[in-house]
């Protein structure tokens, strides 16, 4: 007889499976996850590149900005784990996995793996497209490590959010709020243009927010730069935000099912 951590692991790889054959059948979603990268790149670099300095970094535009770009290309996408997981809920996918001997946490994770697998690959299509666009990166074998490993942090914590969202709305329609305010928060960073240059209360904020020390890390440690004190901090926020919100989608998630 298997053990239930081996079929748990069996049930999470069959619903992480289903969850990326469904995006591949699906193919404005694919259109969109393929072309939103190079989209959002060329228009930073070409539109908003030569009307914005970089203020005391003295970088070329398309170095300052690509960091910013990485995330908003994984994140946006990791955002609408929590419509796919309203569509399960709402739609009657959700009474046929009643039936069925599993785990309640598989079916939020399956959503959330699904996800990173996703978004991390639409991440690496910006950072393509950044490349051909002249981004020169002056990064190590083992800088490029962390790079990957903070892109995908972020889009588990990212995709842990949107799960817990996504239980807590009752439709579909709201469910993608979510995805708005994700591709918002990289504005209000300094990510797109230098904190420094933003108004009082909103440089604070900016200042202050998860973003920023994410961004600053993955720009240290793509363009050689020192990193001071933000790789700790972009830490801790990646996993302050997982190791909460992995636990609460679980029991979301139980609720939701007992209550049918």
């Amino acid at each position: 007889m298997s053990s239930p951590s081996i079929t748990a692991a069996g049930d999470l790889r069959r619903l992480v499976g289903r969850d990326l054959r469904r995006e591949l059948r699906v193919l404005d979603g694919l259109i969109v996850n393929t072309a939103l990268p190079v989209m959002i790149m060329l228009m930073f670099v070409y539109v908003f590149g030569g009307a914005i300095t970089t203020g005391s970094s003295g970088l070329d535009y398309i170095d300052f900005v690509v960091p910013a770009v990485l995330l908003m290309s994984g994140g946006y996408g990791a955002a609408l784990t929590a419509v796919t997981i309203a569509e399960d809920m709402t739609g009657g996918m959700i009474d046929r996995f009643r039936t069925l001997p599993i785990s309640g946490w598989v079916v939020p994770a399956g959503h959330v793996v699904a996800s990173v697998i996703r978004n991390v690959a639409s991440s690496a299509i910006a950072l393509a497209a950044a490349l051909l666009l002249g981004f020169r990166p002056d990064a190590t074998l083992t800088d490029w490590a962390l790079v990957l490993a903070l892109v995908t942090g972020y889009v588990l914590a990212m995709s842990a959010l949107a799960a817990v969202w996504g239980l807590l709305v009752r439709s579909s329609q709201a469910a993608g709020a979510f995805s708005f305010v994700v591709l918002f928060l990289p504005y209000v960073s300094d990510g797109i243009v230098p904190a420094q240059t933003m108004p009082g209360l909103l440089r604070d904020f900016a200042y202050n927010q998860p973003l920023t020390p994410i961004i600053e890390t993955m720009r240290s440690l793509l363009l050689g730069l020192p990193m001071g004190s933000s790789a700790a901090v972009a830490t801790a926020w990646l996993a302050g935000a997982v190791v909460v919100c992995v636990p609460v989608a679980a029991v979301l998630f139980r609720r939701r099912t007992a209550s049918r």
